[in-house]
C-alpha cells in the first residue's frame, strides 16, 4: 500500500504570494542599490568642492559624525536600535577604524590634490587588493576569471599612473595619489578582517557604533595633523557638509545595507562599481574635469577587472 504521510503539495495561492514578495524585495533592493550608487557618486565632487572651502581633516570629523548621529536617531526611532556585544567588536573596530576614520580622512586629504573622478577610481580599487592577500591568506582559489580580473585592474592602474601622462615631478600629485591607494589599503584590511565573521546585529544596526568609532579616529588627525585654519562658511558650505554626513554617509551606509539585504552581496558589490562611473560622469559635468583618453581608459579596465574578481566563483 502506498504511504499517505507525504506532504501535501504546497498552496498554489501560498506560492504565488512569496514569489510576488520575493520580487518586490528584489525590486526594492535595486532601488536601494541605485540610490547607494548615487549617493556614494555624487560625494566626490561634493569632497572636492568642500575641502577648498574648509580643511579637510575636519569635513571628515563633521561628515563622520553627522551621518552617525541621523543612523543612531532612524534607529532610535524605528526601535532597531542595539548595544552591540562582544561578537560585535571586531567588524565595529575594523569598519570604525579602517573603513571610514582612516580611509575618509585619507581620501579628504588627497581629494586637494587629485581630480574627483580619477579618486574615486583609485579609493574604490580595493578589491583588486584584496583578491591576492584572500589567496595567500585564507586559501582562497586563484581561477582564471580572478586572474583575468586581475591583469585588468592592474592594467588600468598601469594606464592611470603612465609616466607620459602622469606628473611624477609634482609632490602634491605624488602625496595625493598615493593616499588614495594608501585609503584603499585600510579599506581591504577591513573587508579581510570581516571575513568569516559571524555576525550578531545587522550591518545598519552597526553603522551608528562604527561612525562613533571612526569620529574617534578621525577627531585627533584633525587636532594634531590639521595645518589649515580657514572655513568659508556659507549657505553653500553647509549645503555640502549636509549632503556628505546625511546623503554621503547615512544615507549611504543605509541604502547599501538595504540592497544587500534584498538582492544579495555579490550583485550589491557589483552594482557599486557604478560609484566611480557616476562619479566620474559629475565631475566632467559639474567641476569641468577633463574626460582624458587615460582617464577614460582606466575607468574601462579597473571597472571591468574589478566586477571579475568579484563574480562568483564556479565550484570544481
Amino acid at each position: 500500500m502506498a504511504s499517505t504521510d507525504s506532504p501535501a503539495p504546497a498552496n498554489p495561492a501560498d506560492a504565488a504570494a512569496r514569489a510576488a514578495a520575493d520580487e518586490a524585495s528584489r525590486r526594492l533592493g535595486f532601488a536601494y542599490l541605485g540610490v547607494a550608487v548615487l549617493s556614494y557618486g555624487g560625494l566626490w565632487p561634493v569632497m572636492r568642492l568642500t575641502v577648498e572651502r574648509m580643511p579637510p581633516f575636519w569635513f571628515a570629523v563633521a561628515r563622520i559624525f553627522i551621518g552617525g548621529v541621523f543612523l543612531f536617531v532612524i534607529l532610535g526611532i524605528t526601535r532597531r536600535l542595539r548595544w552591540p556585544t562582544r561578537a560585535d567588536m571586531p567588524a565595529i573596530l575594523s569598519v570604525g577604524i579602517c573603513m571610514m576614520g582612516l580611509y575618509v580622512s585619507l581620501v579628504h586629504y588627497a581629494v586637494q590634490f587629485v581630480p574627483a573622478g580619477r579618486g574615486a577610481l583609485l579609493a574604490y580599487s580595493t578589491p583588486l587588493w584584496v583578491t591576492p592577500v584572500a589567496v595567500l591568506l585564507y586559501g582562497e582559489k586563484l581561477t582564471r576569471l580572478r586572474i583575468g580580473g586581475l591583469v585588468l585592474g592592474l592594467s588600468g592602474l598601469a594606464l592611470l599612473f603612465n609616466p607620459a601622462a602622469f606628473d611624477w615631478s609634482d609632490p602634491d600629485i605624488l602625496l595625493g595619489n598615493g593616499l588614495l591607494l594608501l585609503a584603499a589599503f585600510s579599506w581591504s584590511f577591513a573587508i579581510l578582517q570581516m571575513r568569516g565573521h559571524k555576525w550578531n546585529l545587522t550591518p545598519l544596526q552597526l553603522g551608528p557604533w562604527q561612525l562613533l568609532v571612526a569620529t574617534v579616529v578621525a577627531l585627533p588627525l584633525a587636532l594634531l595633523l590639521e595645518t589649515r585654519s580657514d572655513v568659508a562658511w556659507g549657505p553653500d558650505l553647509y549645503a555640502l557638509i549636509a549632503y556628505g554626513g546625511l546623503i554621503g554617509t547615512a544615507i549611504a551606509m543605509f541604502t547599501t545595507a538595504s540592497a544587500v539585504r534584498g538582492i544579495g552581496a555579490m550583485t550589491a558589490s557589483i552594482g557599486l562599481l557604478g560609484c566611480p562611473v557616476v562619479a566620474i560622469t559629475l565631475s566632467v559635468l559639474f567641476l569641468g574635469e577633463p574626460p582624458t583618453v587615460t582617464l577614460l581608459g582606466g575607468l574601462v579596465l579597473i571597472v571591468s577587472g574589478i566586477a571579475l574578481v568579484s563574480l562568483p566563483q564556479r565550484p570544481r
